[in-house]
Parts: C-alpha cells; sequence; structure tokens
C-alpha cells in the first residue's frame, strides 16, 4: 500500500536503524515521523498537529518503552494500528504485546520486505482511514471539522477552543468506549493533577452543552474512571 496519505509515528531509538527504516518507509510514499525515545513519540502522538494512522514501536526504548507507550496510546485510540519492533523473541513478551493492543510484531533483525508486507496486510485488515485536512465528521447529526476546530450547530458554526476541540476530538476517537480520564488529563493538559481534573470537568460540561441540539448524543460520566461519548442509533 503505497500512499502519502498514511502518516506513520515511528519510535526507535537505534539511530541507524531508525534512519534506515523512516529513509525505506518515505521512499514507499509514507509520510513518517521519527521519534528517538518512546517520551518523544509520545508527545508527538498527542500533538494536535499530528494525526497519525500507524505506529511501528521499538519495545526497548529509553525514557519511555514500547509497551508503556502502546498502553498509554490505546487509553486515547483504541483503534490505530500498532506493530512492535523487538530484538526479544520471548513468548511472554508476544503476548503482553497483543494483550496490550499490538496488531502485529516484528522480531530483529527482519527484512525491509517483511516489515512492509506486515503493515501492508494490517492496514488492509483494519481499513486505516485517509485524512482530508477540512473534512467533516459526524456525530450523531452535528457535523465536526476537527481540523478547522468548528462545530456546525443549529445556531449557525462555534469554533471551539483549542482544549474543547482536543477533548471532543478524543472523545470521538473513542465513541461508545471508555475514555480513560487520566490519560485525557495527561493528552490535553499536559498534568493529571486534582486542578486540572476540576478543570476538564468544566469543559466536560460545555461540551455537553455544545452537543445538546441532538437528543441522541450524551457524554456519560463514567465514575472515577473516566468519559463515554455515547451516540444513539
Amino acid at each position: 500500500m503505497k500512499d502519502s496519505n498514511i502518516n506513520i509515528l515511528l519510535a526507535e531509538d537505534d539511530e541507524n536503524l531508525g534512519k534506515l527504516l523512516w529513509t525505506y518507509l518515505k521512499n514507499k510514499g509514507f509520510t513518517v515521523e521519527l521519534a528517538r525515545n518512546g517520551r518523544q513519540a509520545y508527545d508527538l502522538f498527542n500533538d494536535p498537529k499530528n494525526n497519525f494512522d500507524f505506529m511501528i514501536l521499538d519495545v526497548m526504548m529509553p525514557e519511555m518503552d514500547g509497551f508503556t507507550l502502546a498502553k498509554e496510546v490505546r487509553e486515547l485510540d483504541k483503534s490505530i494500528p500498532i506493530l512492535f519492533l523487538t530484538a526479544k523473541a520471548m513468548s511472554e513478551d508476544k503476548l503482553k504485546g497483543f494483550e496490550i493492543g499490538a496488531d502485529d510484531y516484528l522480531t530483529k533483525p527482519f527484512s525491509m520486505e517483511e516489515l512492509l508486507a506486515r503493515m501492508n496486510a494490517i492496514l488492509n485488515r483494519t481499513q486505516a482511514k485517509q485524512k482530508n485536512i477540512g473534512q467533516k465528521i459526524k456525530v450523531g447529526s452535528i457535523a465536526y471539522e476537527p481540523e478547522l476546530r468548528i462545530l456546525h450547530l443549529l445556531e449557525g458554526p462555534k469554533k471551539l477552543t483549542t482544549k474543547e476541540n482536543l477533548l471532543l476530538r478524543l472523545l470521538v476517537k473513542n465513541q461508545n468506549e471508555l475514555l480513560d480520564r487520566q490519560a485525557a488529563l495527561r493528552a490535553v493538559w499536559g498534568d493529571d493533577n486534582y486542578f486540572n481534573g476540576r478543570s476538564m470537568d468544566v469543559y466536560i460540561a460545555k461540551l455537553r452543552k455544545l452537543l445538546k441540539d441532538d437528543s441522541n448524543i450524551e457524554i456519560m460520566n463514567v465514575h472515577g474512571i473516566g468519559f463515554k461519548l455515547l451516540v444513539k442509533q
């Protein structure tokens, strides 16, 4: 699948392998961001300017390992494909990766052709979305343009604040699924402390008011755990 619309987050701390993978994937037509450690990858994933369609994560990385990174990502995005790279062939490690939510696992050393074949299989299976800047998403009957931060309400277009938009994007991305409270706080506010938690509750209340045009939409509070954006069919 050669598609420049597929945006890949590659996390690999080995400088030579990282550059080799980055160059190969770019030459195959993908858009690729390279992170040198797990923390940098997490920050790139949470940057609102980025919209990744696929993640390739080395397991053993400094600051944040691949398993921890994947767990954090899965709390915010249940569907983005994740492929682990590892020097280990231990079955326990593979099981741990799949339990976290990995789509596949590739043991080093591997050929570039095998990597591409695994990626294509995952992308074909998950039907990774193609990004379209300014694309309208339907939240119930309400049109939403996340890139432009606009909700199309009955009284007209409403421009969202940055935090309103980031929070709504996470809720929409996890529609009808649990959005973990602490993960959302770290993603939007950068810290999951008490005061930021109170602030997020205020923003949730604001979003509820904005979405009241459609009675089939509900932002449900799962006490002490997180939120669910429920859209009745």
